[in-house]
């Protein structure tokens, strides 16, 4: 999965790879000062889309970048990020809906994901299989 920002009037996007296995100890412990969760929780936050949240790891991608960057000073669109699968972590979705869906269900599942596969960022650097990003 990746973080995206493309501020208006950027060409191209900014992409870090989220993978929250990768994240130091001490930029968990502050995402979980920042936001007052547990980092499980955060990571299911995140998903859903909480505001907090997602700055909070806006502000950690943005600090290995930019060291000297302020909490106070991460501001962006709501339209301006985002969190995008790759495609190889839609083809493991789709693997695993071809054993729990049937009928209806696994047809419009299958159109979904296959739309989406279609102009999802091609991860060439995930090696094994990709998974989503839930803490354990």
């Amino acid at each position: 999965m990746f973080l995206v920002l493309q501020r208006e009037g950027e060409e191209q996007p900014t992409r870090w790879r989220y993978d929250y296995k990768k994240l130091m100890s001490v930029e968990r412990e502050d995402i979980e000062r920042r936001t007052g969760k547990n980092f499980a929780d955060f990571t299911q936050a995140v998903l859903q889309g909480n505001s907090l949240c997602r700055r909070a790891l806006l502000f950690t991608y943005l600090r290995r970048d930019h060291p000297k960057t302020r909490f106070e000073d991460v501001d962006f669109g709501w339209d301006e990020l985002k969190l995008e699968y790759s495609r190889q972590e839609y083809e493991s979705m789709r693997e695993s809906i071809l054993e729990s869906l049937h009928g209806d269900d696994l047809a419009a599942a299958l159109a979904s994901i296959d739309r989406n596969i279609e102009t999802a960022f091609d991860d060439t650097e995930v090696t094994g299989k990709a998974q989503l990003p839930i803490a354990e």
